[in-house]
């Protein structure tokens, strides 16, 4: 199992790297070389405003990179394509319908649970016991941690 998760650690590394750096990098070089040198360059009009492909990358940088960012602002901020995408993360996401591993398994609900069961037994009249006791005072060790930034429970 330990080797399944690394393989597959490692192809989403190498997924994030790829498409967010080395291919976005080459689709951009990839796309002006093949629009100047398929397109400028042979139309004398376009060839007598972008007299160089350096010129021409320059120009369409400073049009194209704030273009993409309004695209961009608008995909998150106008349009319902976000909100979709979020849906579909939410609905494969493998802890959204259970608790993660870390503070939230170890620390959180744990002492939620604790606090319902105490509020119980002070709406029944009842007294905490030695194990209640026991149990608030391990969550309390395991907040501690937390607070001091060291990590608790085990990495799944």
């Amino acid at each position: 199992m330990f080797s399944k998760r690394v393989f597959f650690r490692l192809w989403y590394y190498f997924r994030i790297g790829w498409g967010t750096y080395f291919a976005f990098i080459f689709a951009a070089v990839n796309t002006l070389t093949v629009t100047y040198y398929l397109a400028i360059d042979k139309i004398p009009v376009l060839k007598s405003i972008f007299t160089s492909f350096v010129e021409y990358a320059v120009i369409v940088s400073i049009i194209g990179i704030p273009l993409l960012i309004g695209f961009g602002y608008f995909h998150f901020k106008k349009s319902r394509g976000y909100s979709s995408e979020a849906d579909i993360l939410a609905e494969s996401h493998p802890y959204y319908f259970k608790l993660p591993p870390g503070w939230h398994k170890e620390v959180l609900f744990p002492l939620n649970l604790v606090l319902s069961q105490l509020i119980l037994k002070i709406a029944a009249n009842e007294k905490p016991t030695e194990e209640d006791i026991k149990n608030i005072k391990n969550i309390q060790e395991q907040i501690k941690s937390l607070i001091n930034g060291e990590m608790v429970g085990k990495k799944e």
